[in-house]
């Protein structure tokens, strides 16, 4: 079949490889893709949220899969507009509908669902301008450090975690009244602070049946010791290493199933990926939130692990045929490191020269924030690559990576060099 990817980042780029296995792919299609796709797929020039353009495309290409990578098209219901539309209704699309992409959409919708699911989460109270008073009056009722998390999408960097009382008062302002994220902000969840380990796990699903696929933990801050801004994620790890048998019996029972169960009984039509975004407090995990899709960069170590045929799962998603399928997982572990752009996660320039790519052994290069010019390959984002790498631990994989990472160079280059410092 004929299968169209939407993006442009190391997910994406991830998608595509695992894909081109399938022998069930005859013609690959990335929008808009990147560098690293163009090597192996088609790049085709499609904004992700056009999609009348999307359409005319599928129909003229007579694809027979759309994969979504982003979560944008999802939460402005791409999947309602292929499903709603008598030439697109037959393309299997591999995500959830406009009110299950809410999910991720709205934070304040994924904490009332959390809690109509009895599914375990942090307490929490949302705000508009309008109860800005009552929002600080809440913080005030709760212990530092204080999570203000914008209400709508903030691209993975909507959510503030504050030691001091005055300065949470202060960002709250800010969010809701100065408008410091966009529309995203316009309804701000203060929620109280858990205390202990993150990690992902990742869930495909058709709605009715599901299949746990493997654990991930990524990096978020940009500095050494989890220091600094928030970024896209800047590494990733997987399996995690501290979860045992005991903990994903728990998070099975206590989160996954409620969750796709809560799905059913709300009659949502969902089949694509859920990230369920956990923080383990002691022996006991609790949801921080929820994603409508994969992860990035936790795909660059989860989908290299795979290894059964990604197509033939996706495919049983549209006929609720997930549990007559397998899913093989290499027991190695993967981790990626990534390559940002001096000055990222503010600002940073674009269009430095990538050298060493042909040198690189043993790790596979996802490309996440560039393009071609002039037959070079050049920067063209903050994220800029991901060098994934498998071992027979976390620290070998690791080893490989930064080993990698060694032999590549742009101007400004920049990489966390201690991932993996809190597993020890």
């Amino acid at each position: 079949m004929n299968i169209l990817i939407l993006g442009a980042g190391g997910r994406e780029h991830a998608f595509a490889h695992k894909i081109l296995e399938s022998k069930q792919c005859d013609q690959l299609f990335v929008a808009p893709g990147n560098a690293g796709t163009a090597q192996i797929a088609k790049n085709i020039d499609l904004k992700v949220t056009n999609f009348e353009a999307i359409k005319d495309f599928v129909l003229k290409e007579n694809v027979e899969m759309l994969i979504v990578g982003p979560e944008d098209p999802l939460v402005l219901g791409i999947t309602d507009f292929f499903n709603n539309d008598s030439a697109l209704k037959n393309i299997s699309v591999v995500g959830p509908s406009k009110r299950g992409a809410l999910l991720e959409g709205s934070k304040e919708r994924a904490k009332e669902f959390m809690a109509i699911h009895n599914i375990p989460t942090a307490a929490y109270q949302s705000f508009t301008a309008e109860s800005l008073e009552a929002g600080k009056s809440f913080l005030e009722t709760l212990k530092a450090p204080y999570v203000l998390k914008a209400d709508g999408l903030a691209a993975g960097k909507g959510v503030l975690i504050l030691e001091d009382l005055e300065e949470a008062k202060m960002e709250l302002q800010h969010m809701l009244v100065d408008s410091k994220f966009g529309d995203a902000g316009e309804k701000v969840v203060i929620e109280e602070f858990l205390d202990g380990i993150e990690l992902s796990v990742f869930v495909l699903t058709d709605g009715k049946n599901y299949k746990i696929l493997p654990t991930a933990k990524d990096y978020k801050r940009i500095g050494e010791g989890n220091t600094g801004l928030n970024t896209g994620g800047m590494g990733a790890i997987s399996p995690v290493p501290f979860v045992d048998e005991v903990l994903m019996d728990k998070i099975e029972e206590r989160i996954v199933k409620p969750t796709i169960n809560g799905l059913q009984k709300e009659n949502i039509d969902y089949k694509g990926f859920v990230f369920i975004g956990l923080i383990k407090v002691g022996e006991e995990p609790y949801v921080i939130e929820y994603n409508v899709r994969m992860g990035d960069p936790e795909t660059e170590v989860v989908l290299p692990r795979i290894e059964s045929d990604l197509v033939e799962l996706f495919k049983s998603l549209k006929s609720q045929k997930l549990n007559e399928t397998s899913l093989k997982i290499s027991p190695k572990t993967a981790t990626t490191v990534m390559l940002v752009s001096g000055g990222y996660p503010e600002a940073y320039e674009k269009g430095k020269e990538i050298s060493g790519l042909e040198n690189v052994e043993g790790s596979l290069v996802f490309h996440a924030g560039t393009s071609e010019k002039e037959g070079k390959v050049v920067t063209n984002g903050g994220r800029v690559l991901a060098v994934t790498s498998f071992g027979e631990d976390y620290k070998q994989a690791l080893k490989k990576s930064y080993q990698n990472v060694d032999k590549l160079h742009f101007d400004k280059m920049y990489y966390r060099k201690d991932l993996g410092f809190d597993l020890a």
